[in-house]
């Protein structure tokens, strides 16, 4: 059976459509989920997508971690559902904390986009174990608020329990220890500031690197081994 992966879109998403084609292209069913709906339509897995949810008023993700939507999907989270939020997904996760730290602006102040080499840290995620521990990837970046920050004990149990999920190699926004992505302690939630579903297709990236962060929660779903 095909694993059903939902995407939610929050009033202000822009990557919910990119996200859904990843899970395509992956060879998923992408299902959609709407921020008002707190009805998770049975999928296997959830995707908080990137963009400017509700319009990024407060904080980033702080208005979209109230929304229904996200009532269920912290419940399923703690439940043990795999959940990747990417760039303002990410955000999301820290404001529901469901992943600890912050994302704040970018230590330049200014916005950067760019293709962005990463070296991806932990592979025993539900959606890195298409990789090995210290392969480099090249994904998009596109974000104002994606320094993140934690206080030192926080960073160090990250470092200490290998849930720095991956590192950028030329810190772009002043990260804290070159932090790109995290993964909470039961290993279930991740998320990435740059954005895999924007490198799926070397017709439209800058390369296919992303595809293994879509592959490897089908792989996990069908019970292929890590």
């Amino acid at each position: 059976m095909t694993a059903r992966i939902g995407v939610v879109t929050f009033p202000g998403s822009l990557d919910d459509g990119d996200a859904a084609r990843a899970v395509r292209l992956a060879g998923g069913e992408p299902v959609r989920l709407w921020h008002a709906d707190a009805d998770l339509r049975g999928v296997d897995a959830v995707i908080l997508p990137g963009g400017f949810s509700y319009g990024d008023y407060l904080r980033c993700g702080a208005i979209a971690r109230f929304a229904p939507v996200m009532e269920s999907i912290v419940d399923a989270a703690r439940g043990g559902m795999p959940v990747l939020g990417i760039c303002n997904g990410f955000q999301i996760l820290c404001e529901a904390h469901l992943l600890p730290g912050a994302l704040t602006r970018n230590e330049h102040l200014h916005f950067r986009t760019r293709d962005q080499r990463l070296r991806i840290e932990a592979v025993n995620t539900p959606f890195t174990s298409d990789y090995t521990a210290g392969q480099e990837v090249l994904i998009p970046i596109k974000h104002g608020e994606g320094r993140y920050v934690a206080d030192e004990r926080t960073l160090d149990e990250l470092e200490a329990t290998g849930r720095i999920v991956a590192r950028y190699i030329d810190n772009p926004n002043g990260s804290l220890r070159d932090i790109a992505g995290v993964a909470n302690e039961a290993g279930n939630v991740v998320g990435l500031m740059p954005h895999p579903e924007h490198a799926v297709d070397a017709l439209t990236g800058p390369s296919t690197d992303g595809l293994g962060f879509f592959a490897s929660i089908l792989k996990r779903l069908a019970g292929a081994p890590a």
